[in-house]
């Protein structure tokens, strides 16, 4: 098993990619992957979920905040973060939103494109656990990934394909189990790095990336959520048990929103060659 990378910075990015696309039908052969065969219909969540998304969202972090990771967090700014998570509860909606990308503190993916190139930018980019591959070596429900392009299920995997083009300096790769996973790893990234801005790209359902904006807002990292497709989480029942490792279905990135994610990797991957 290699964990090398396969992004080499004395090829071209055209190099490279192609270099990962080669090898995935290798490992098809070997080892064929349960697919989506129809992208199902479902709405981004209920109507009646979304009514009183806000206070659902805050009574679940605070209610559900095992070792207290997000009240430790919180209470180094309390003053700063309480100000800012009413100011953005306050609003109708914590992002503005183009097809598959909601915009956290920004207004636009050349804005977000600006950001990727500046020297203070550190860049996290997360994944939730529910677009794993069902053959995933590491496990759905888990924070890891070997991301290993020797694995024939690593190969096909488009995260390991994201992991392996994301410049290792300045980008912090995390795979999502639950909420407050991310709450805690977004909170320890802000306060260990001070002198750095935080930006963040964040696979997740539409209704999540709904019901959490405020928190993000709350700690002033700006970003893009990428929705996700397929079988989403639409109603707060099924996202208590995705939150619990209850998720037999699959989400998916679309084709298209693919590659814009992609092209933003790949702005991050030529900018820290230069």
């Amino acid at each position: 098993m290699t964990k090398l990378k396969m992004w080499q910075p004395k090829k071209s990015w055209e190099e490279n990619e192609e270099s990962w696309d080669q090898g995935v039908p290798a490992a098809q052969k070997q080892q064929k992957l349960k697919t989506l065969k129809t992208l199902p219909k479902m709405p981004g969540m209920t109507p009646q979920t979304a009514k009183n998304l806000k206070w659902k969202s805050l009574k679940y972090m605070l209610t559900h905040d095992k070792g207290f990771h997000i009240l430790k967090g919180f209470l180094r700014h309390p003053i700063r973060y309480g100000r800012e998570f009413f100011k953005s509860a306050f609003q109708s909606k914590p992002f503005s939103r183009k097809g598959d990308f909601f915009y956290y503190g920004i207004k636009s993916i050349d804005e977000f494109e600006e950001l990727l190139t500046q020297e203070d930018t550190l860049f996290v980019i997360g994944f939730s656990y529910c677009h794993k591959p069902l053959e995933c070596p590491s496990g759905r429900f888990t924070d890891a990934c070997i991301h290993d392009s020797n694995n024939p299920v690593c190969r096909q995997c488009f995260i390991g394909k994201c992991i392996h083009a994301l410049p290792e300096e300045g980008s912090v790769p995390l795979l999502i189990p639950t909420i407050h996973y991310i709450g805690k790893e977004i909170f320890d990234v802000v306060h260990n790095n001070p002198d750095k801005r935080v930006i963040f790209m964040i696979t997740a359902c539409e209704m999540t990336l709904e019901m959490f904006g405020d928190w993000g807002n709350m700690v002033g990292i700006h970003g893009i959520g990428v929705r996700l497709d397929g079988r989403i989480c639409n109603t707060m029942r099924a996202f208590e048990l995705s939150e619990n490792g209850v998720k037999p279905g699959l989400t998916v990135v679309l084709d298209d929103t693919q590659k814009k994610m992609l092209d933003l990797i790949r702005k991050r991957w030529k900018h820290s060659d230069s």
